[in-house]
């Protein structure tokens, strides 16, 4: 990606200590998303790597801002993959392993039909790879054909890129 928008994504991006455990180091990209230049340059960064999808998938909570904007951008619909309990019924579901638990993802089982759609997956952050990697499952389960993802941020240090293989992915800025 551009040094343009990494210099952005780099200065408007808060560092907070010890957030929420002890020790990490808490990458906080609400200032960049509450800059218009910087969502501005976020967004058009993201749509450049989805060009040719016919969705997006925005994971909850933070991807669905960034979700919906490209999908503005690609002139393309948004789906919004939800944390568990969130959607009424029916729905689809994915659940996976936490370093502390389980936690699930949900899109809604009538409405929406996935099958056979071009798919990118969106979020702000990439950390161990569960999240992105469950809403590929939960998405090629339905049929959809999920060509990569995009992100923000990538913490490499934790190694969501080789959980999540063999989908691409596309980060705008690593650490």
């Amino acid at each position: 990606m551009g040094t343009d928008i990494s210099r952005a994504i780099e200065s408007l991006m808060r560092e907070v200590p010890d957030f929420p455990q002890p020790g990490i180091q808490f990458k906080d990209l609400t200032p960049l998303l509450a800059d218009a230049a910087g969502l501005v340059g976020v967004t058009d960064a993201l749509a450049e790597t989805a060009e040719g999808v016919d969705l997006v998938a925005g994971i909850d909570a933070r991807g669905f801002l960034l979700g919906a904007a490209v999908a503005l951008r690609l002139g393309t619909g948004v789906l919004a993959v939800r944390k568990g309990g969130k959607l009424p019924p029916p729905v689809h579901s994915q659940t996976y392993d936490l370093e502390y638990g389980t936690a699930t993802l949900e899109i809604p089982a009538e409405g929406i039909d996935i099958a056979g759609r071009t798919v990118v997956i969106i979020d702000d952050v990439l950390a161990t790879g569960g999240t992105v990697a469950a809403t590929n499952r939960l998405l090629t389960s339905g049929g959809a054909m999920v060509r990569s993802a995009a992100v923000v941020l990538e913490l490499t240090a934790l190694g969501g890129r080789e959980v999540v293989q063999p989908l691409p992915v596309s980060s705008l800025y690593t650490v």
